[in-house]
């Protein structure tokens, strides 16, 4: 990913997931560089981007979740314009590739349910560019090998992660990041 965000100095990364407004300002006092931020709609979303902004860390949108905005390319254009985070996370494959004509950076999500999403997801990735994948859900480490040998791209293990061995597994398994909301995991998971 540009700017080495998910590969190079960092190695093993947390990336605290912020699914409540209460929860921004835990996830901007964390050490961790990147969050994900899954709450707002249009009048929030601004100021969350803002807070989190000054606090050192890079924003990436789930624009898949932020209300008042409908999932229409011209909205990825809004958030560039006006909200101005580091990129955005999607499932759609069309807001992906507006957010990098908008020189937003996107991370594709993928929800693996079983070897018709895994093929699609491959298919879709080598379509859309995007510059990360998040694959759902985070435990499964075998997946995660297979899309580390089919593309070259950053992954991203979220959801279900629960503990610190189901962090290491998934780094273990060549994921890049991990995505969580459990805050006491953001905090007690060491940069290395």
């Amino acid at each position: 990913m540009k700017n080495g965000l998910f590969t190079g100095t960092w190695g093993r990364t947390i990336i605290p997931a912020v699914r409540k407004p209460e929860d921004l300002a835990a996830a901007c006092a964390s050490d961790w560089p990147i969050l994900f931020l899954l709450t707002g709609d249009l009048f929030t979303v601004q100021h969350y981007v803002r807070q989190a902004d000054e606090a050192g860390k890079k924003v990436f949108l789930h624009v898949d979740f932020l209300a008042g905005l409908a999932s229409d390319p011209v909205a990825v254009e809004y958030i560039a314009d006006k909200v101005r985070p580091t990129g955005i996370i999607s499932t759609k494959s069309h807001m992906v590739k507006q957010a990098k004509k908008c020189g937003l950076q996107a991370i594709q999500r993928l929800f693996l349910i079983d070897t018709s999403a895994l093929e699609h997801g491959i298919h879709t990735v080598r379509q859309n560019r995007p510059d990360a994948l998040e694959v759902m859900p985070g435990l499964i480490p075998r997946v995660i090998g297979e899309l580390r040998a089919s593309t070259s791209l950053p992954i991203i293990a979220g959801g279900l992660i629960k503990d610190h061995e189901e962090i290491e597994t998934a780094l273990r398994a060549g994921a890049a990041a991990v995505s969580m909301g459990n805050q006491s995991l953001w905090h007690s998971f060491a940069m290395s």
